[in-house]
């Protein structure tokens, strides 16, 4: 992939073999977004653990204490009162049953993540073929399948993000914005792999975390440090 001018030479400010510690990792890709946007930062995580055997997956969600910087757009799937508990909770979308035709067939996405109620999960199943390969259906362990809408709808507006392990057993995160102040990263950043450290399956053995790499949207890569974790 052939790289412009700018990245050029943001990369030169970035020594490649050293990997630096978090603050100065962070230090550095702010430094090195260049883009005419508000450039998204982003953690890769390379692990030991295999994906393939159940108790090495890793997933679950933090609330990052300064949000990601994005509007999430809510979709709550429920019946009943619930529905009008998630309209009250901001949800961007509510509905019941009649939305899933609309998803199914229309082809409808205009929402960043699904709330379901457990008691709608035979319904919302039927979405798996849609949902699934899109990181959108609900997930118990992500806290997205519950009957407190209320606390899934204000914790997802307040900067809860996902995290699980891709086909290459790396987990990719947004942590926040370029225009964030350090402080705001730094705790944003902690805040992942306090969740991330926990999240360690039992059964691993051997090194858990291979590599920590901080970069923005369009920056290149800056290695961390994983010996404090």
């Amino acid at each position: 992939m052939k790289h412009g001018k700018k990245y050029a030479e943001a990369a030169k400010l970035v020594d490649r073999s050293v990997a630096y510690e978090p603050a100065d990792a962070i230090a550095l890709v702010k430094k090195t977004a260049t883009a005419k946007f508000d450039e998204t930062v982003e953690v890769h995580i390379r692990t030991g653990c295999d994906g393939r055997h159940a108790d090495q997956q890793i997933r679950g969600a933090v609330v990052l204490p300064n949000g990601t910087g994005k509007t999430v757009r809510v979709l709550v799937i429920a019946k009943g009162d619930k529905l009008a508990e998630a309209q009250a909770a901001g949800a961007d979308f509510v509905g019941g049953e009649e939305l899933i035709p609309k998803i199914q067939n229309d082809g409808w996405l205009d929402f960043d993540v699904v709330v379901a109620t457990p008691d709608m999960m035979g319904v919302v199943g039927r979405l798996g073929k849609v949902l699934g390969p899109k990181g959108l259906m609900p997930n118990p362990k992500a806290g997205t399948v519950t009957m407190d809408v209320t606390k899934a709808v204000n914790d997802i507006k307040a900067g809860k993000i996902e995290y699980r392990l891709d086909k290459s057993n790396i987990v990719h995160v947004p942590v926040g914005k370029a225009s964030f102040t350090e402080e705001q990263l730094q705790q944003n950043f902690d805040a992942l792999m306090d969740a991330i450290v926990k999240a360690k399956p039992s059964v691993l053995k051997g090194q858990y975390l291979r590599s920590i790499t901080l970069t923005s949207t369009m920056g290149p890569g800056v290695k961390v440090n994983t010996a404090k974790y």
